[in-house]
């Protein structure tokens, strides 16, 4: 009789398992399907990534190779094309690397134009922003007004600015450009006493500041 009745409940289960199925199993068949091809659509996503980063990467490095060994002018549309179209990472190394060859040929305000883009460029880190924002004054510190740089540079030089002492740097330049040594005077000498100022600003702040030092003496 348990044999019996054994076969009757395993035909029981069977019956039920088959009407679940029947009423349930396109789920579990359409939820695999969407598994599979979730699986591939990822690793084709992540196999095209990586074809676009290697193109990405060679098409960075012979621009930078020609901008380097022959006219800068000729690496920038290569440089251009990639800053338009490449992957992120690649992307901002071409708009660094554009506005560098641009400056280096001839075409600073194109250049400038070009790192105060990056700087204002909020998808952009802070330290990549500043870099670009403190390269731009660099290159405008002679021919832009005073008025105009004085309050970038100001933004510059606060305590989390991984460049404010090149922002002090410049401010000096800027305080020499308008004929106020004393004051250039100060900054450099604050650039030159900070402990953890940079090692080579700290050096150029000093040598700065003694030359400035013995033409004021000499004047007097």
């Amino acid at each position: 009789m348990t044999d019996i009745f054994t076969e009757v409940a395993e035909d029981l289960r069977r019956e039920r398992a088959k009407r679940l199925w029947d009423r349930y199993g396109w789920i579990a068949t359409a939820v695999l399907l969407l598994v599979v091809a979730g699986t591939a659509a990822f690793q084709g996503w992540r196999w095209y990534q990586q074809r676009q980063a290697v193109a990405a990467s060679d098409r960075y490095t012979s621009a930078v190779q020609t901008e380097a060994t022959a006219d800068p002018a000729r690496g920038v549309p290569t440089l251009e094309a990639l800053r338009r179209e490449g992957p992120a990472g690649y992307a901002l190394l071409a708009r660094f690397q554009e506005a560098a060859a641009r400056a280096r040929a001839g075409d600073r305000d194109t250049a400038i134009a070009l790192w105060q883009g990056i700087a204002a460029d909020g998808s952009i880190g802070p330290v990549f922003r500043d870099l670009a924002s403190v390269t731009a004054i660099l290159h405008e510190i002679d021919i832009a007004e005073p008025s105009a740089l004085a309050p970038r540079l100001a933004a510059l030089d606060r305590p989390d600015g991984a460049f404010r002492f090149s922002a002090r740097e410049l401010q000096a330049a800027l305080a020499l450009r308008q004929g106020q040594t004393q004051q250039a005077m100060t900054i450099l000498r604050r650039i030159a006493e900070a402990e953890d100022a940079p090692m080579a600003l700290r050096e150029r702040a000093a040598e700065t500041l003694g030359a400035l030092t013995t033409s004021t003496a000499g004047g007097n």
